[in-house]
């Protein structure tokens, strides 16, 4: 079966830090982009970060760029979102996410990707 499994989301106070881990099981992802995207209640699911299947490329949103930095592992078949100086509306349920045919850039857009983990908890206190 294939999954995504994301871990490390918790409870932190503005300006700390979380790192999310993404692991893929069930076949290897290490040839297609990897990502993350974000959902706050009531409001729509949004792109956060995306890394090519190399590693080389990655692309944020702006509210996060010089904040968050995305990288991967191909050979334990894994994503990270480190997170630093977070904010109170950084909070929302994080998603990892996985395309076999796209590229880091249209892996932005969430109807491209292929596979979707069951999302980790992010709540950033003031």
């Amino acid at each position: 079966q294939v999954q995504l499994v994301e871990s490390g989301g918790g409870l932190v106070q503005a300006g700390g830090s979380l790192r999310l881990s993404c692991a893929g099981t069930g076949r290897t992802f290490s040839t297609g982009a990897m990502g993350w995207f974000r959902q706050a209640p009531g409001k729509a699911r949004e792109f956060v970060a995306t890394i090519s299947g190399g590693g080389t490329r990655t692309y944020y949103v702006d509210s996060v760029k010089d904040r968050f930095t995305i990288s991967r592992d191909n050979a334990k078949n894994t994503v990270y979102l480190q997170m630093n100086s977070l904010k109170p509306e950084d909070t929302a349920v994080y998603y990892c996410a996985a395309s076999l045919r796209y590229s880091g850039s249209q892996l932005a857009r969430a109807e491209n990707a292929d596979y979707w983990g069951q999302g980790t908890q992010v709540t950033v206190s003031s």
